[in-house]
């Protein structure tokens, strides 16, 4: 039995990564902007699962896809899954810094980007030195990430990413001072009842007034219409 999550079109084997395939991931790889043509790039891809995603909806396209990641054991396990999908040829890996990546790349040069980024900024870190490259913010600020979107991003370009709600609502302020702004924003419930739990986010570079959208995951104790409507090309069961 093959370690890891498996999809309709690909297998993530996310054995040595920080953080293991999530909702959160899937969600946003569904809910993305991707452009019908141009470079896509994927910030801290850990398995690779947003890079498989956006290779997957894109396949018509054809778009050329980067996923970079710092963290070694989640470099290789991303590489494995990208090498065994059917959209190897598109997919490059970069086991770097985007800090560094960025800083090799011209200004503008990039249609889409796609990230699940670190959420915590304070608190005590996990142990293990992988899980807490994945989850806090030491190794990738929101500025730092902030900065190379704003770089890297094409004037008609979007940048998608998740967040927790508060880290989400402070990262759209904390966008401005960067000429990004709030194109898109998605308040995700985990039922109809219960307070968001996250925001996805869309950003570009132009300002504009955002478009509100409301996402619940459970409705009567099943996957509510909607949520099965975003993810259904992805789960093997929907």
């Amino acid at each position: 039995m093959a370690k890891g999550f498996t999809f309709k079109q690909f297998h993530v084997n996310d054995y040595g990564c920080g953080m293991p395939v999530s909702t959160d991931g899937v969600m946003l790889g569904a809910w993305a902007a991707l452009p019908t043509s141009g470079q896509i790039l994927d910030i801290g891809t850990g398995s690779g699962l947003l890079a498989l995603m956006s290779a997957q909806r894109t396949t018509s396209n054809g778009n050329p896809i980067t996923a970079i990641e710092i963290d070694r054991g989640a470099a290789t396990a991303a590489q494995k899954n990208f090498s065994d999908s059917p959209w190897s040829e598109r997919i490059e890996l970069a086991h770097q810094s985007v800090q560094d990546w960025a800083s090799q790349q011209p200004a503008g040069s990039v249609a889409a980007i796609v990230c699940n980024p670190p959420y915590f900024n304070h608190g005590e870190q996990a142990e293990c030195q992988s899980r807490a490259t994945a989850r806090h913010t030491g190794t990738l600020s929101h500025h730092d990430l902030l900065s190379a979107i704003s770089y890297l991003l094409s004037p008609t370009g979007s940048a998608s990413l998740i967040l927790p709600v508060y880290e989400g609502e402070q990262l759209i302020q904390a966008a401005r001072a960067h000429q990004l702004y709030c194109q898109r924003v998605c308040e995700v419930k985990t039922t109809e009842r219960k307070a968001p739990t996250r925001l996805l986010i869309a950003l570009a570079a132009s300002p504009s007034e955002p478009q509100h959208e409301q996402l619940v995951i459970h409705e009567s104790g099943e996957y509510s219409k909607a949520f099965v409507a975003l993810t259904k090309a992805f789960y093997l069961k929907m």
